[in-house]
């Protein structure tokens, strides 16, 4: 077996309304991946659930993974509201979140929280000229277009919130991933398969990011280890057709060369699958999300988080750079 030279993360299913507490069910899947050796346990963040608030409980129930959003927007939340939610997952998880953001996309963003879409990527890049000097300093005078934060006279760090966790972005386009070249800590892509990490993604944030620390590359994917892979393929065109008509994800399938987002999902046997992992950290990927839910059966998502976990490079979770070492 080849060994991967990134580590392996997993991507927790929010969990369904019919179970009795969600944060109890969480934890218990939690535990579950990080005795499997899961390297990282990401959250996304929708309209139920809270990410950030989540991940600081589950910090006292595991120790020795790294703990991420993936992603929560920022229309959502002022840089002073994330900074201090940051902050206190931090501080809980004893150094070891990874703070990705995104800036969502034009119909959520406006039909649910009624804000303009218009120029994402100055917004970003405002945001994060504002929440940055409070994740590292507790303060801020930050006067913008699209954002202001100013702290003023007014302490916003939190006792043990150090270091601050490492920012990461939903990088797509080039406007985006130079922001995340040059303010972030590097990018965070779901659907983005290895040829656009290798001819897009990776050359493009490092251009952008020269003079500072090497931009992590966090890849998310579906994936199904399988000895079925056309029964994994078919539940995976279903369960992942809402993106196929998503403007930003159309182009970025365009780009890979795929006709849908089910042929980006990473299926196979172990075999397969270690092979296609390989690509992806030569094509540039840091560190990778594996993102099983809706196209594994029970069985096959157990295989799935074994093989992973067997698999994934355990670096210590609170290496500021989220790297091997």
């Amino acid at each position: 077996m080849l060994l991967l030279v990134i580590p392996i993360g997993l991507a927790l299913e929010l969990p369904s309304p019919s179970v009795a507490n969600a944060v109890d069910d969480l934890i218990q899947r939690a535990r579950s991946a990080t005795d499997a050796g899961m390297a990282s346990l990401w959250l996304g963040q929708v309209y139920d659930l809270d990410a950030l608030t989540a991940l600081a409980v589950i910090a006292r129930h595991v120790s020795d993974v790294a703990l991420g959003s993936a992603v929560t927007t920022i229309h959502s939340r002022h840089p002073i509201a994330m900074s201090s939610q940051a902050q206190t997952a931090q501080a809980a998880s004893g150094g070891r979140l990874r703070l990705g953001l995104g800036v969502g996309h034009r119909a959520a963003v406006e039909q649910r929280y009624g804000v303009r879409f218009d120029h994402p990527a100055q917004r970003m890049r405002e945001y994060l000229q504002a929440l940055l000097p409070l994740l590292s300093e507790g303060q801020v005078a930050f006067h913008g277009q699209t954002v202001s934060a100013d702290t003023s006279g007014w302490p916003a760090k939190v006792a043990g919130a150090t270091p601050a966790p490492p920012v990461l972005i939903a990088a797509l386009g080039p406007a985006m991933l130079r922001v995340a070249g040059e303010l972030a800590d590097g990018t965070i892509t779901w659907l983005a398969g290895p040829r656009t990490i290798a001819e897009h993604i990776s050359p493009a944030i490092r251009a952008a990011s020269r003079g500072r620390l090497a931009p992590q590359i966090v890849v998310g994917l579906p994936i199904c280890v399988t000895s079925d892979p056309a029964a994994a393929r078919a539940r995976a065109a279903a369960s992942l057709s809402f993106y196929a008509n998503v403007p930003s994800y159309r182009g970025l399938l365009d780009r890979e060369g795929a006709d849908s987002p089910a042929d980006v999902a990473i299926i196979g046997t172990e075999t397969q699958v270690e092979q296609q992992l390989n690509r992806l950290a030569s094509a540039g990927a840091t560190h990778f999300i594996a993102n099983p839910s809706g196209i594994t059966t029970d069985r096959e998502r157990a295989r799935t988080i074994g093989f992973l976990g067997a698999l994934s490079a355990r670096p210590d979770p609170r290496n500021v750079a989220g790297r091997p070492g």
